[in-house]
């Protein structure tokens, strides 16, 4: 059978962006500022006071296990030449739902606002909750998006009050072809509403019972080498849970019955004396479904105060129903109960505490595998009785046997793989990004990145595709609306395999000019290969990149076909006529708002004749005073231009309206002195006269004058009228 991806791409316009590089091969090539407003709990923690009252302060977010929401969890993936992420508008009295869809080529964004809101711990909505995270999965083979909010394994009667007994599981999904939509068009009807009108789902569509989704918590989607997407989550406590997974099948927009890798209540099972969680991952890395973890055991006597071990193990199967093996190859089933049968190696053994719960084995744990097989696995293990923490990289060096356990390891949160090399990356104790490098089956980290100036930042989410970082990150500050940034690094690792599911990527350059015909395709592969594309029945052969010109405007089917491979990329892509610079332009006290809705970037601004920005953002402000002529070009210069004289009194007030007769006027702070002009109905001239603001106001006093209608006139450079009533 033929491997075919189905991907549909939406007309795109050819931008020019820079590349920002350090000295090293590794290179920043984008900053993003994504929003100014992602949630953050910046209270105090509350995890020994769940049953606390609000604090009263709406500017103060207590919370309930760590401080980090936005840019956490499985909040980041990408699509084509699109970037997904997900995140909570702030502040505490905000809380909304966000997705924000970033092109990688014209450099604009798209955001939808969901009408539901971060429930807060237990559903107290004023106590944070690290958990409640917004994992995002992006479909390849029919576009959809599908978005699991982590409710921390809550259910009809948890919490007891029974106030999420109908919302304790919440997921959100898009109708096919929506991940790349236009960005006029990306908006939250596209997204498929339950049967209340609501955008959130009790349970995914399928044949899975709705006892399945009870209980459940950590989501996290995945994609196998036939581009099918993946969900797994734990259900279940700390030292009693389980994973499982499903996979969507893209021809039914439904999901498949749960697949269990361990047992709930193991104790049950011959020879197992005590229960067990597990706190890992399961994730696809180079071409099989992997698991590694480590165990939560109910054994509250032992040495261990939480988890202990470290366990890894694979499945041949691409939907992971079958095909089990440990890292000596040795088979198992599924479900699992008894976890040796699947452990590496004991961080415990490497300190010397024996007293009850005095090992402590919490932070610092993750995983990868290469494309060479070469595994690695990072732990941390604190010994509380001896004062001592040491940080171990256990690694299986392709085509060996047995595991290494390295104690000269610095220590990280998680390890990355990209190609054949390991990959070390995090925030410097300054806040700013740095990336490490091995070559897969050793111990032998390198700094290749790291930046020394610029922004710094509190936490972030990494997502590695094509061997591009990308970075998402919550910028350091206080208050619990923060500003969230997407960093792109090229980590400088060329692409191999022509059949990922992202090799290919189609960008149309559209009409520049009515009537020019001077669209363009351009086939890009990451993997250097021989191709053959096929447009409107038309090949063409190329290996990395092909540009095909003067095509007019329209749809374009385009097949693309790995030579000597039983592959094929398919794609649905418009070439777009030209348009007309459309732009709204609202004015903010000293900020001009301006909000481009078609023309092609980059934008030129220019301020009283004089260039003051040039960008590709849709979106941006410039600072403006009174008078001001803004100017705003596009690229091309037959979509015409923008044109705007800036007056800070045009949305002025009065207050009250209508009133006795004393009114007063409500002017920017900016303003010292200001001309006023009162007129009756019949236009008479009653009033000419300067007056002070006071602290942003001026008094007005007609009330020796008949009742009526009057008319304030403003005598600034945009003259402004304003009806007044006296009644």
């Amino acid at each position: 059978m033929n491997k075919k991806q189905i991907v549909y791409f939406s007309s795109m316009l050819f931008l020019i962006f820079f590349n920002f590089s350090t000295t090293a091969q590794v290179t920043l090539e984008k900053e993003v500022k994504i929003s100014d407003l992602g949630l953050h709990f910046n209270g105090v923690s509350r995890s020994n006071d769940r049953e606390s009252s609000d604090n009263g302060n709406a500017n103060a977010y207590d919370f309930v296990f760590g401080r980090s929401i936005s840019a956490h969890g499985d909040c980041i993936k990408t699509f084509g030449n699109y970037v997904f992420m997900t995140w909570y508008r702030g502040g505490k009295l905000d809380r909304h739902v966000m997705l924000t869809r970033y092109n990688t080529i014209t450099g604009t964004m798209a955001t939808i606002e969901f009408p539901h809101r971060h429930t807060g711990f237990q559903n107290r909505w004023w106590l944070g909750e690290s958990h409640n995270t917004i994992a995002v999965g992006i479909s390849p083979l029919d576009g959809s998006i599908h978005l699991l909010y982590d409710m921390h394994a809550y259910s009809a009667s948890r919490p007891s009050n029974g106030t999420l007994s109908n919302d304790y599981f919440r997921y959100s999904y898009s109708v096919k072809n929506t991940a790349s939509l236009p960005d006029d068009e990306f908006t939250l009807d596209k997204f498929v509403k339950n049967s209340n009108e609501s955008y959130k789902h009790l349970r995914m569509p399928g044949a899975a019972a709705q006892s399945e989704f009870i209980a459940l918590t950590y989501p996290k989607f995945f994609l196998n080498d036939d581009g099918e997407l993946l969900m797994y989550m734990r259900e279940g406590g700390n030292n009693n849970g389980a994973y499982k997974f499903t996979k969507y099948n893209a021809n039914s927009s439904n999901w498949s019955d749960f697949t269990d890798f361990n047992v709930l209540n193991a104790r049950n099972q011959s020879g197992i004396t005590h229960n067990w969680g597990l706190y890992g991952d399961i994730k696809y890395e180079n071409g099989k479904i992997r698991i590694g973890f480590q165990r939560r055991s109910a054994n509250n006597n032992d040495k261990y105060q939480y988890q202990n071990g470290v366990y890894y193990a694979y499945s041949d199967d691409q939907s992971g129903a079958t095909g089990w093996k440990n890292h000596k190859g040795e088979p198992f089933s599924v479900p699992l109960f008894d976890a040796d049968k699947i452990k590496v190696m004991e961080p415990g053994d490497y300190v010397q505490g024996t007293n009850t719960s005095s090992i402590s084995i919490v932070a610092g744990f993750d995983w990868t595998v290469t494309e060479n097989e070469d595994v690695h696995i990072i732990s941390r293990v604190r010994d509380n009785q001896f004062k001592v923490t040491k940080n171990l990289h256990t690694y299986k060096p392709a085509g060996a046997t047995d595991f290494i356990t390295s104690e000269d390891f610095a220590g990280a949160e998680a390890i990355y793989t990209a190609g054949k090399d390991v990959f070390i990356i995090g925030l410097t104790n300054t806040g700013r990004v740095f990336v490490e490098k091995a070559k897969g089956g050793t111990n032998n980290f390198t700094r290749v990145y790291e930046e020394t100036s610029g922004k710094t930042f509190d936490h972030g989410q990494i997502y590695i595709e094509q061997g591009k970082l990308y970075y998402y990150l919550m910028e350091k500050g206080s208050g619990n609306a923060l500003p969230l940034y997407l960093k792109i690094i090229d980590l400088d690792i060329p692409a191999t395999d022509p059949t990922l599911p992202n090799n290919i990527t189609i960008q149309a350059v559209g009409e520049t000019c009515v009537d020019n015909n001077n669209g363009k395709l351009i086939i890009s592969a990451a993997a250097d290969s021989n191709y053959v594309a096929t447009v409107n029945e038309v090949e063409y052969t190329f290996n990395q990149k092909k540009t095909i010109e003067d095509l007019t405007p329209g749809i374009y089917n385009i097949c693309v076909a790995v030579v000597g491979q039983n592959y094929t990329s398919c794609s649905k892509v418009a070439i777009s006529a030209s348009e007309t610079l459309a732009a709204k332009i609202n004015v903010s006290k000293r900020s001009a708002e301006v909000s481009v809705s078609s023309g092609t970037a980059p934008y030129t601004v220019l301020k009283n004749g004089e260039k003051v920005l040039q960008t590709n953002q849709s979106n941006f402000s410039i600072d403006v005073n009174d008078g001001d002529n803004i100017q705003i070009k596009s690229k091309e210069a037959c979509q015409g231009e923008m044109l705007k004289t800036i007056s800070l009194l045009e949305d002025i007030k009065a207050y009250p309206n209508p009133s006795n007769g004393l009114f007063e006027l409500f002017i920017p702070n900016e303003i010292q002195f200001i001309n006023l002009e009162i007129y009756n109905i019949q236009s008479r001239l009653l009033v000419s006269k300067t007056y002070p603001v006071n602290e942003g106001k001026v008094q007005l006093d007609i009330r020796e004058n008949p009742n009526g209608i009057y008319f304030v006139k403003m005598n600034s450079k945009v003259p402004v009228f304003i009806k007044l009533i006296k009644k």
